[in-house]
């Protein structure tokens, strides 16, 4: 058996949970945030077979699309931080993560 942790952005999340489930799988969401823009994500947690690893990573990858966003950029000076043009950022996509379970037990 394993687990698979998905951080994905808070976007993507509610289609890549309708699909996971369409498609049998059981999954459960954490709010999160973290990274470069401090912005929202969910993280998913998803015990499956060892069988069903890939048809899981392959949904999970359709449905989490790579975009662009404009954010702010600041610097830090000697008169404080400064706001600079901003700039052009990718976001979204997953990191995905694939562990063993030594123990799966439902009560």
């Amino acid at each position: 058996m394993k687990l698979i942790i998905a951080i994905v952005s808070k976007d993507d999340a509610p289609t890549v949970m309708k699909e996971l489930i369409r498609h049998k799988f059981f999954v459960t969401k954490l709010a999160s945030t973290g990274g470069f823009l401090r912005s929202g994500n969910t993280t998913l947690m998803i015990g499956t077979r060892d069988s069903d690893v890939d048809q899981a990573i392959e949904i999970i990858s359709e449905f989490s699309k790579n975009r662009k966003e404009v954010v702010p950029n600041t610097y830090a000076s000697e008169f404080g931080m400064m706001d600079t043009i901003p700039i052009e950022v990718n976001v979204g996509g997953a990191t995905m993560f694939v562990v063993d379970v030594e123990k799966f037990k439902k009560v």
